[in-house]
């Protein structure tokens, strides 16, 4: 398994390993100010200590009204920067690359006083979310992803990922399905990509050309052709990472071939990665060193992302590594404790946290 471990690089930054920490939002452990925890701290600290190359800190809201959760971390204010600036030092000091996934929910917010959808709502359980932004609107919140990116660099991060994915807001811009706006944001795929590149160049401007951008992208964005299209796109435009996951909707999944032995979604980001020439780290469906190895040996991937197993053994890329036994998520039949409440996960132990 030797490519698993074998340094790699983004921007010129130097990855030690192949292995990434996701971006996976840690519920309960945050206030409604936005502000990091001890027990984030110490989370994060646990894990890049355990192995990872690359930690992507979970989504962390860029206005307080497109926050999906009142517990979710935020960069909207100079206040949530110290907690921000001790997670990316612990990260710093264990040798990895950390960046921030700055997000905004749209309709998926639980704010009620400003709906943000992209365009006419195609969601049933959120009718107040029926109108589309205005320009002024969308202009806002693109200032506050630059805003944000540039609090993360002041904080030592790395970089930033732009969630673009799961039906959040720059996800909706880019289906055709959620964003039925006539303007210069929507319709063709550069209109509906309009505002990642905008933001994308307004970090690069504000942060320089020594800081990585990523960008989640959904891989059957509205489908595999045009998610490959989408990323290709992104990758022209100047964005240097593909984090490849799924849309907002389960509508045209990729086939799988029978040749491959992952699900879906890995093979849209396997796809997506023999398109476009920028970095691609592939997600889900990934539970053992061994199937981490496959890809990056067989040349599928150039990151993996190791999502609930990673948050059930903080060292479980330093025992892939050394060969000890990790401790596996049960992927619990009545659903992840992690997302409702993080500290009920059976399997958490306070050493892990």
């Amino acid at each position: 398994m030797a490519g698993l471990f074998s340094e790699a690089s983004i921007r010129g930054m130097r990855v030690k390993n192949r292995m990434v920490l996701p971006p996976m939002v840690c519920f309960g452990w945050a206030g409604a100010d936005g502000i990091v925890s001890e027990k984030h701290l110490s989370h994060y600290r646990a894990r890049a200590e355990g192995g990872a190359g690359l930690l992507v800190i979970e989504a962390t809201c860029v206005v307080p009204d497109g926050r999906l959760s009142m517990d979710q971390l935020g960069l909207w204010n100079d206040a949530q920067l110290p907690g921000m600036k001790e997670i990316a030092a612990s990260c710093s000091a264990a040798g990895a690359l950390a960046l921030v996934q700055i997000h905004h929910a749209g309709w998926k917010s639980v704010s009620e006083c400003a709906p943000v959808a992209a365009g006419p709502s195609v969601n049933p359980d959120r009718p107040d979310a029926s109108r589309a932004m205005s320009t002024e609107e969308i202009h806002a919140v693109r200032d506050a992803f630059v805003s944000a990116a540039k609090r993360a660099r002041e904080a030592g991060f790395h970089g930033v990922e732009l969630h673009g994915a799961h039906g959040y807001l720059l996800s909706q811009f880019a289906s055709p399905y959620d964003n039925r706006r006539t303007d210069e944001y929507g319709g063709t795929l550069e209109n509906r990509y309009r505002l990642h590149v905008e933001i994308g160049r307004g970090i690069r401007a504000a942060c320089g050309r020594d800081f990585i951008l990523s960008i989640r992208v959904g891989c059957n964005e509205p489908d595999l052709a045009g998610g490959i299209a989408g990323a290709k796109y992104l990758e022209e435009n100047g964005f240097d990472l593909l984090h490849v996951s799924a849309s907002g909707h389960d509508r045209n999944k990729p086939a799988v071939p029978e040749h491959f032995p992952y699900n879906w979604i890995v093979w849209g980001g396997a796809s997506i990665k023999h398109a476009v020439g920028i970095p691609v780290i592939v997600v889900n469906d990934i539970r053992s060193p061994e199937r981490a190895a496959w890809l990056i040996e067989n040349g599928w991937a150039d990151f993996v992302a190791i999502g609930k197993d990673w948050l059930v053994d903080a060292r479980w890329g330093a025992k892939a590594e050394s060969g000890e036994e990790i401790l596996a998520c049960l992927h619990c039949r009545k659903g992840c404790s992690w997302f409702s409440l993080s500290d009920r996960c059976p399997r958490r132990k306070p050493e892990s946290v």
